[in-house]
């Protein structure tokens, strides 16, 4: 099984909330930006050891929470030795509004990913995007480069959207599948075809 970390920074609980469903389809350990932007003690050798790491942030003004762009800058001491290289990467991330330029966010983290050499996956999911979709269900807000939900600004945590959650939960369940195949002993690995 691969290991998988889900690193994150959540500024009122919705996207705590979002990552603790991406950690349960994900089967991954949580690792939490705090309020001023650093990773708990041993936080930093978790992600040197994990297989596979999954960002989310809220998005702020249309980009990552300052906490979480923190992080990425201080993530450049392991892009000078290369040691994300090849790592697994997704991400995900919430706001209010339903566009909310949530898309600018995801592509700060998957350019984060890319400078790092990371391997992106997808969303995978299809969108519920007909007239008899429900707010409540799977990818309904459609995103393809990772997942999205939106909670409205004067809903706690707790009132967030099934469907969003459940998006989250499929989505770190995509990553693990994904991680798992690039696993050195896994029958899909590269090393496991001959040569």
């Amino acid at each position: 099984m691969p290991t998988i970390a889900v690193v994150f920074h959540s500024g009122y609980g919705h996207t705590q909330r979002m990552a603790q469903a991406v950690a349960q389809g994900a089967g991954a350990a949580l690792i939490a930006i705090d309020a001023e932007g650093n990773l708990p003690a041993g936080g930093w050798e978790q992600l040197k050891a994990a297989d596979a790491i999954i960002f989310g942030t809220p998005t702020y003004m249309g980009n990552v929470s300052w906490q979480f762009k923190k992080f990425a800058d201080g993530s450049s001491k392991y892009w000078y030795a290369q040691e994300w290289k090849d790592k697994i990467a997704a991400g995900f991330t919430n706001s209010a509004g339903l566009n909310g330029d949530k898309h600018a966010a995801l592509n700060a983290l998957f350019t984060m990913a890319m400078q790092h050499g990371m391997i992106w996956v997808s969303q995978g999911l299809m969108p519920s995007n007909t007239k008899a979709a429900k707010r409540d269900d799977v990818n309904y807000l459609v995103s393809f480069s990772g997942a999205i939900a939106q909670s409205p600004s004067d809903a706690s945590a707790g009132e967030m959207a099934a469907g969003d959650l459940e998006t989250a939960r499929l989505f770190g369940e995509r990553v693990a599948s994904v991680a798992a195949r690039m696993t050195a002993g896994h029958p899909l690995h590269p090393s496991a075809v001959p040569a």
